[in-house]
């Protein structure tokens, strides 16, 4: 498994530091942001190699930020997995019209992220 920057963007700490131990302990590089906007400003500064974002977060939401990482000439092939408590066949859709690569619901499966991270690298 190549080490990979990875952009960790959630509103919640916990959750932020859950995904950041888990992913340094397989030997990636994590930066973190906590919001939509500063997912969008890290991402263009950082251009990391995988985001994994929550949806639902205050400002601009991870659809919103989603939509303006893949539509900007700089960042558009980073691939982005919604990570969210949204389980509804519409919300996978929606994300996926908005650029989304994956979408996994919380309670996060560690496995499934980490098998959906190795088939991304």
């Amino acid at each position: 498994m190549a080490n990979q920057k990875i952009l960790v963007v959630d509103d919640s700490m916990s959750q932020r530091l859950v995904l950041s131990a888990l992913l340094t302990q397989l030997g990636h590089t994590v930066i973190m942001a906590n919001d939509g906007e500063e997912a969008v400003v890290k991402a263009k500064a950082e251009l990391p190699d995988l985001i994994i974002m929550d949806i639902i977060m205050p400002g601009l939401n991870g659809f919103q930020a989603t939509r303006a990482i893949t539509n900007d000439e700089t960042t558009w092939h980073i691939p982005v997995i919604l990570l969210t408590s949204k389980d509804m066949d519409s919300d996978r859709i929606w994300a996926l019209r908005q650029g989304a690569t994956a979408f996994l619901k919380k309670p996060l499966d560690h496995d499934a992220l980490i098998g959906l991270i190795n088939s991304l690298e």
